[in-house]
């Protein structure tokens, strides 16, 4: 047998594909009203179920849905995409707030961290490789900050050591609205 198809095999293998290709559509419909999914589990928080007042702002960072929600005193809003810790056990839930802010952040790896990974330098001056990135505001947690990030490929996954990371542009934005005092909370 000569021409496309040289087998019996080859023949059935290509028509498998097509008839997959067609009942494709059919698969995927719906019965019923079609219900819009957010594939990225995002949702917007009330800073009012968290908090009694604003204050001298909010920043409410949820783990789950990878997003940082800002305001600032007069009650304007921002939502901000974020890097979150690795595992649970990493991750600290509950009530803090800004301790201080730091234009140039240096980074010295905590203990549990140089455990995990002995090859970490014990410390980085500010700079283009320095992971706290752009700018850093301390959390009253030791250890804790939300900082930059150089590398933006962790922003959106599990990625950090316990930190919350934002891009260097948006952290730059949030450092200069947000005032030391300002409430924070870790869901």
């Amino acid at each position: 047998m000569t021409g496309k198809f040289q087998t019996r095999r080859g023949f059935l293998s290509s028509c498998a594909g097509v008839a997959a290709t067609l009942a494709a559509p059919a698969a995927f419909a719906q019965s019923g009203p079609q219900v819009r999914r957010n594939t990225s589990a995002f949702k917007l928080h009330d800073w009012r179920e968290h908090f009694d007042r604003l204050g001298k702002g909010i920043i409410i960072s949820d783990t789950n849905s990878r997003v940082l929600q800002h305001w600032t005193t007069d009650g304007e809003m921002r939502i901000y995409p974020t890097s979150v810790p690795m595992t649970d056990d990493l991750t600290r839930r509950g009530y803090t707030k800004i301790t201080f802010k730091d234009p140039a952040p240096d980074w010295t790896p905590t203990p549990s961290m140089r455990e995990r990974d002995p090859s970490l330098p014990a410390y980085m001056p500010a700079g283009a490789d320095n992971p706290l990135g752009a700018r850093a505001m301390h959390l009253s947690w030791t250890y804790y900050r939300i900082h930059g990030t150089h590398d933006t490929r962790k922003i959106g996954r599990r990625s950090s050591s316990g930190c919350i990371g934002l891009y260097n542009e948006q952290i730059i934005e949030v450092y200069d609205r947000t005032p030391i005092g300002t409430q924070v909370k870790l869901i």
